[in-house]
């Protein structure tokens, strides 16, 4: 029996991510309602959780330019792995309460989260090719979106309590700290990718060349190696496909805010929604989970050869249909002014909690549509330069997640429904076009092989 390795690989990186953002994404939910009590116990403790986002977002935003750098010096994994000893050391910093380690500790994790991130796109690319990329994508997705039931669950329950007390509050760290050195040591057993040679279809490979090798290239020095990782990013970055593609790299960063804190957070806020409306903030989290990893594990079984019609623009067409309802239903059913604080105040139809929750589903299963399909499209055009092609990715999304965070504290949810809805019909615009630019290169080069083949076997006959 053959092991895929490769596949191998990809789960391992799978189950080591849900692990870990199992711990971080729990920390996230309850984080505002445990520092709160902190202060309360301590008051010398002012540690803001919206100044902590603040800073994990510039310096993940800032960091992404030289993840490439670090990538061409130590590997993929150890990237990785560096990326994910810095989120255990954040949690782990909550077991002894400091303002000023929380701070340290959240400008860690903006520099482990462009090293984790931007590493993963680079060895998920490794370890696929063109026929298993989008399968080994939507895998990923599904996988790691396993994260998000954790902390919701979890918030869940510690919504019954005004207060965190500090005895219940260890127990959790500890937890939450041992989740996330497991996952770091699953994170430990990833392998070397296979060493068959992987080029995107895009750059014209049949599938008979696949099974080549091309010789290594002479090592560089360290110092070489990481100048020329950054020239690199820079020059990919100016590239027209590129900077066509940032239109939806900025997309998802800013519908990422929306669907982390803005949408949720809202539902809690509209008193129309009834007595339990705080409660339905995890419950909203739970319904984008499931719609996360359902969209993952769809993409996933349809990201074979078979099914490849089904990949790319189709996928994220769909996605585009799925927000636009998201946003009229959003529209709809909350007010103008439920992101800032507890309101009485209406939508244009009575806030139903059953439709929220319908939202939170549909939202999450677009977010996989793009982004399954985005590392799939990044992983076959990028295959020689994906350290640089995911850390722009991730730098992208991160300033307009940044940025979106700032305003959302400023503008209603209407404003930002109306910047939602315009930067979506040009993020999905112009993710149709690079894909489809790239299928109509693949079927052109396909029809010349077949023809050369044809021509080959006439001859031979």
């Amino acid at each position: 029996m053959i092991v895929d390795r490769g596949f191998i690989n990809v789960l391992i990186l799978s189950t080591g991510f849900m692990l870990v953002f199992s711990a971080f994404q729990t920390m996230g939910t309850i984080e505002p309602s445990v520092l709160e009590s902190i202060h309360k116990e301590d008051p010398t403790f002012t540690g803001k959780g919206y100044t902590s986002l603040a800073i994990i977002y510039a310096v993940f935003a800032s960091c992404n330019w030289l993840a490439p750098s670090f990538i061409s010096l130590t590997g993929p994994r150890t990237t990785i792995i560096t990326g994910a000893f810095c989120y255990i050391f954040f949690i782990a910093t909550f077991l002894w309460p400091s303002t000023n380690l929380l701070y340290i500790a959240s400008a860690l994790v903006g520099i482990g989260a462009a090293l984790i991130w931007t590493g993963h796109g680079q060895y998920l690319t490794e370890n696929s090719d063109v026929e298993t990329m989008t399968r080994n994508a939507g895998l990923f997705w599904a996988i790691f979106q396993l994260s998000l039931f954790g902390g919701n669950l979890c918030a869940f329950f510690a919504f019954t309590e005004v207060e965190i007390q500090e005895s219940k509050r260890r127990i959790v760290f500890q937890v939450l700290t041992s989740l996330a050195v497991i996952g770091g040591g699953v994170l430990l057993l990833m392998k070397s990718p296979p060493q068959n040679f992987v080029l995107g279809e895009a750059e014209g490979v049949s599938s008979a060349d696949k099974e080549l090798r091309i010789p290594e290239k002479p090592k560089e020095k360290p110092l070489m190696a990481a100048w020329h990782a950054i020239r690199d990013a820079f020059v990919l970055f100016i590239t027209p496909q590129i900077l066509l593609l940032s239109l939806t790299f900025i997309y998802t960063g800013l519908e990422l805010t929306f669907f982390s804190s803005v949408y949720s957070s809202s539902i809690g806020f509209t008193e129309g929604m009834g007595e339990s409306r705080k409660r339905y903030i995890p419950l909203s989290g739970i319904c984008i989970g499931i719609g996360e990893v359902l969209g993952g594990a769809i993409f996933g079984i349809l990201g074979t050869k078979r099914t490849k019609s089904l990949s790319g623009w189709p996928v994220v067409g769909a996605g585009f249909i799925m927000h636009l309802f998201v946003f009229l239903i959003t529209l709809l059913n909350l007010p103008n002014n439920a992101p800032f604080e507890d309101t009485n105040d209406v939508g244009f139809i009575n806030p139903s909690p059953a439709l929220a929750l319908v939202g939170s589903f549909v939202l999450g299963f677009g977010d996989a549509c793009f982004n399954t399909q985005i590392y799939s499209l990044l992983g076959v055009l990028y295959s020689k330069e994906s350290a640089p092609a995911f850390a722009l990715f991730k730098f992208c999304q991160s300033v307009a997640a940044a940025i979106s965070f700032f305003y959302s504290t400023y503008i209603g949810l209407h404003l930002q429904l109306v910047i939602l809805f315009l930067t979506v019909i040009l993020g999905t615009g112009a993710f149709c076009i690079v894909d489809l630019r790239n299928k109509r290169a693949q079927n052109a080069m396909q029809s010349v092989i077949d023809t050369t083949q044809s021509e080959e076997s006439c001859v031979s006959d």
